[in-house]
């Protein structure tokens, strides 16, 4: 019989026969992509997701995708970046019913790349299986991809990310976390795909396309030796505080000197350490403020080691041609440079329509919510004759923006404050990120934070050195630098974005006409 003649409604499933069931699915299988991600790390529930998904939506009317990419997108964002309402309520003084909405807001806001993503599928490949099949691959990773673009994006949960520890680890130094996704996606399209042939006693081709959902899970492994950069033998020492100073008192003008002095006095017994890392803001006094504190940190390095520390910035900026703020890190002692934020988080460090929005609930008056966004092409820092590139909290989450700037790098870094969101997942789900990047360029990443996750992660993406939670610690430990570029640092995500975009021009029902992929 004919294939394509195979009209959706000749795959209906429990799980699309009903409308109340399909839905309950999706939103499940939503929150089940949460589980593949820290601190859970099931990723072997991203494909089971997908394949669900799939169960439910294959054999949908075009008219009802929009709706179930919806609910997908609620299951996902309400279960794994809920974690808002923890910044929002405790931090942005607002009320727990405005907090509330905001959330949902935020959250439903979200779910909408999935339901237009899911409506452009249904449009393109309208009423046919194949054309379905063939095209959700492309259409997930082109709805990640507008995602983490769009309104200075939201690159979080990506389902790749979910394999720093997964069989496909071995493939992001080639494709980078859009090409693991990818193939995450081929393979439930390609189980899918097995199960409807094997329905029309099509044995031989469900085999091959078997193979093909298999295929990756065999070749990332081995891949996850290949050695892509040059990795040092001698070794840095490194040491990194955590403060842990509450977010409440953290901009209390009350409270400045002495979150200075914490640092001072946990660096002391340090000063001969190659690289110190203080996190986020650690020095909260613009630096044309702060001149004496950094004298003082100057002598005490005495001109042999580099300690870097997140610093907020105050000058004339001849980019916006006023004087500004930047959320800012800088070297200090045997080292130089300092780099301005460039990816700012919306509502936490500036407030889109300020105008309109400044003074109509407290979250929209957040210290320190007035930063100008960095100028593009800064430098890495130099530290020790090392070649440093800085990221500063958000930044890292963003996989092509720090291959881009990894280049050239011999070292990584990220510094963040996360307590903002308390002892939620989000601060492990930020780590997870940064691991991602690591693997992705090659490289240490070294990650320096408030209150946690302070880490050094491996040229692989491994955690070796890592301290406490929520608790005022030092981390000690040795860090390599790294030579050479991965495939992905050369290529970004473009090759993968090519080849969904290819897949959309060439497998829509305008270019593939019904008769050509008929067979017995």
């Amino acid at each position: 019989m004919s294939i394509e003649a195979t009209d959706i409604r000749g795959l209906s499933s429990p799980l699309s026969a009903s409308r109340w069931l399909g839905t309950a699915t999706l939103v499940a299988a939503g929150a089940l992509q949460t589980l593949t991600f820290s601190p859970f790390e099931l990723w072997w529930l991203g494909p089971v997701s997908i394949l669900l998904i799939l169960l439910v939506t294959v054999p949908l009317g075009s008219d009802r995708l929009f709706a179930a990419g919806w609910f997908t997108g609620l299951g996902l964002f309400g279960s794994g970046a809920s974690w808002v309402y923890i910044s929002i309520s405790q931090y942005g003084n607002t009320s727990i019913p405005v907090s509330v909405l905001l959330t949902v807001i935020f959250v439903a806001g979200l779910a909408l790349f999935h339901a237009l993503a899911f409506w452009f599928w249904g449009k393109l490949a309208k009423n046919s299986p194949i054309r379905r099949l063939i095209l959700f691959p492309a259409i997930w990773i082109l709805g990640d991809w507008l995602r983490g673009w769009l309104l200075t994006g939201f690159p979080w949960l990506y389902l790749g990310t979910a394999h720093t520890d997964g069989p496909l680890a071995g493939l992001a130094p080639l494709t980078g976390v859009h090409g693991v996704t990818f193939w995450i996606t081929v393979t439930s399209v390609a189980l899918y795909a097995a199960w409807w042939l094997i329905k029309h006693l099509r044995h031989m081709a469900a085999a091959i396309v078997f193979v093909v959902a298999v295929t990756p899970w065999l070749i990332g492994p081995s891949l996850n030796r290949v050695e892509w950069t040059q990795v040092s033998t001698e070794p840095t020492s490194f040491v990194a505080m955590q403060g842990n100073i509450p977010q409440q008192i953290k901009w209390n003008p009350d409270f400045l000197k002495d979150q200075i002095v914490t640092y001072l006095g946990m660096t002391e017994e340090h000063w001969n350490a190659d690289l110190i890392l203080w996190p986020e803001t650690a020095i909260p006094i613009p630096q044309d403020q702060a001149g004496k504190i950094i004298d003082h940190i100057d002598q005490k390095l005495g001109g042999k080691s580099t300690l870097i520390t997140g610093i907020p910035w105050y000058g004339f900026s001849d980019r916006i041609e006023d004087f500004t703020f930047h959320n800012s890190i800088m070297a200090i002692g045997n080292g130089e440079g300092i780099y301005h934020k460039q990816k700012l988080v919306p509502f936490g460090e500036y407030v889109p329509l300020q105008g309109l929005l400044r003074g109509l609930i407290g979250f929209f008056d957040l210290p320190m919510s007035s930063f100008s966004r960095g100028p593009e092409y800064q430098g890495p820092l130099q530290a020790n004759g090392m070649s440093i590139m800085p990221f500063i909290c958000y930044e890292v989450a963003y996989p092509d923006f720090v291959a881009f700037n990894s280049r050239g790098a011999d070292l990584l870094l990220t510094i963040s404050n996360d307590g903002w969101f308390g002892n939620s997942i989000g601060p492990l789900q930020h780590l997870q990120l940064a691991r991602m990047r690591a693997l992705e360029t090659g490289r240490y990443m070294l990650r320096g934070t408030n209150n946690g996750v302070t880490a050094i992660i491996d040229n692989r993406g491994r955690i070796t050195e890592t301290i406490p939670q929520f608790e005022r610690a030092t981390l000690n430990g040795e860090v390599f630098t790294a030579k050479g570029s991965t495939p992905y640092m050369q290529t970004g995500s473009w090759p993968v974005l090519t080849l969904a975009l290819i897949l959309v021009v060439f497998v829509r029902e305008r270019v593939i006409p019904p008769s050509s992929a008929t067979g017995s």
